[in-house]
């Protein structure tokens, strides 16, 4: 697996037990062979594949040798791009994004806190609480057993996907286009749930908490708790989901049980769900005030200071596309025409339309589309594009939902870096 930025040689160079906090959150002690436990030994097991028999005899500063030989990765994830591994968060190249259904193995990875150690399903509950008149808690057999089981394929895409693109900068994980993925999952609706406890009148908004633990290690801190409105959590396309492409979800993917609220942000979807509570006011958890997942309530000029009171709560996303096939920078030798696919997707909406541009958005060509497997699912397009002559092209892809917004070709900034839905470009030449 790639890996941007400092890589864990270095840190270990710098300072090994530095480096064992950073990067696994180890205890460390004067003679520094303290050893790993709770959420750093699951993230160092995570990291290597497998348990660690012997991991109390593990001295500080000790680089384990599978990542010596291999690098930083993830079991089980294929071809990602670490954008940083305290936590752990990973991108996909388009390219690798091809598939209708994305694979498990390319699922992005975005974390807010350090996985829990536990994640035996047998053992898991889910409380569902608060303004409710039915409060519960449920097993993940109970939830199997007393709910309509379902399947669908699901959108989710992080709020910040794109903000590598922003200038000025923005502050945070610096997406490029690859945090976002469709797969297959299964489980209950949220909604069914909800009905099941009896949500009062005085219901406003969900809240909800998962089983990892803040960076910090202050178990009294949540990384990251957030919520929807009702309206938005009794819509049946929810799901508290606990299988992933028709197998057991990965760890970094929030096993055994996730929230998915598809078309909002990802940070939505909270991973290793523990408990779902309903509240009476708008959720002031982790990452739910400030500014964080919010934009200015109105367009701001590149840098432009905005007043924390202006910031309203990101819901829908934009409508977006992206090129999966070829990868950027190909080049045909001999050949004056190009098979091109690709996904759009567009929040609570379908997508109408996708249109490409091989002439810097001159003329555009009407691509075939296909519709989702079921609303939330992005939908693919495909056409065949015929160049001139030999040279350098550009290829534009813009997408156009069911109630005429459309891709636009420049990013509307925003202080946070969010919802980047510019036109998505590839490089091809002619040979």
């Amino acid at each position: 697996m790639k890996r941007t930025g400092k890589d864990i040689f270095e840190l270990y160079a710098e300072n090994p037990d530095r480096a064992d906090r950073v990067v696994f959150g180890r205890e460390t002690y004067p003679d520094r062979r303290g050893f790993l436990k709770g959420a750093g030994l699951a993230t160092m097991a995570a990291l290597l594949g497998g348990a660690i028999p012997f991991h109390r005899n593990m001295p500080g500063g000790l680089i384990p040798v599978a990542l010596a030989e291999e690098g930083l990765r993830i079991e089980n994830k294929d071809g990602l791009v670490v954008l940083n591994d305290r936590p752990v968060n990973a991108e996909c190249p388009p390219h690798l994004l091809d598939d209708a259904v994305t694979p498990t193995a390319r699922h992005f990875v975005r974390n807010n806190g350090i996985p829990p150690a536990n994640m035996d399903p047998s053992s898991w509950n889910l409380q569902v609480d608060g303004e409710v008149n039915s409060p519960m808690t449920l097993r993940i057999d109970e939830l199997k057993r007393r709910f309509e089981v379902v399947k669908l394929q699901l959108t989710i895409e992080c709020g910040g996907n794109g903000r590598a693109f922003f200038d000025p900068k923005a502050k945070g994980n610096q997406w490029t286009l690859g945090a976002v993925a469709s797969s297959q999952w299964t489980g209950v609706r949220l909604s069914d749930v909800l009905k099941a406890a009896d949500v009062k009148s005085s219901a406003i908004y969900t809240a909800h908490y998962g089983a990892d633990a803040h960076l910090s290690g202050n178990p009294d801190k949540n990384p990251i708790s957030r919520g929807v409105p009702i309206a938005k959590a009794m819509n049946a396309y929810n799901l508290i989901a606990f299988e992933q492409n028709g197998a057991p979800m990965h760890s970094m993917n929030g096993a055994p049980l996730r929230l998915v609220v598809p078309g909002w942000p990802g940070s939505c979807s909270q991973k290793w769900l523990t408990r779902i509570r309903v509240r009476d006011q708008v959720h002031d958890g982790a990452k739910m005030t400030g500014t964080s997942y919010r934009v200015p309530g109105y367009p701001v000029a590149p840098g432009a200071k905005v007043p924390k009171e202006d910031f309203q709560i990101i819901e829908a996303m934009p409508v977006k596309s992206l090129i999966t096939y070829p990868e950027s920078g190909v080049t045909l030798p001999g050949s004056l025409m190009l098979d091109v696919r690709g996904h759009a997707w567009a929040g609570d909406h379908s997508v109408k339309a996708v249109d490409l541009s091989i002439d810097f958005g001159a003329t555009w060509t009407k691509a075939n589309l296909r519709k989702p497997a079921n609303p939330y699912a992005w939908q693919h397009f495909s056409a065949r594009l015929r160049f001139p002559t030999k040279g350098y092209y550009e290829i534009w892809a813009r997408a156009t939902d069911d109630t005429g917004k459309q891709q636009p070709f420049s990013i509307a900034w925003n202080p946070k870096g969010y919802l980047n839905n510019s036109m998505h470009r590839i490089a091809v030449n002619v040979a």
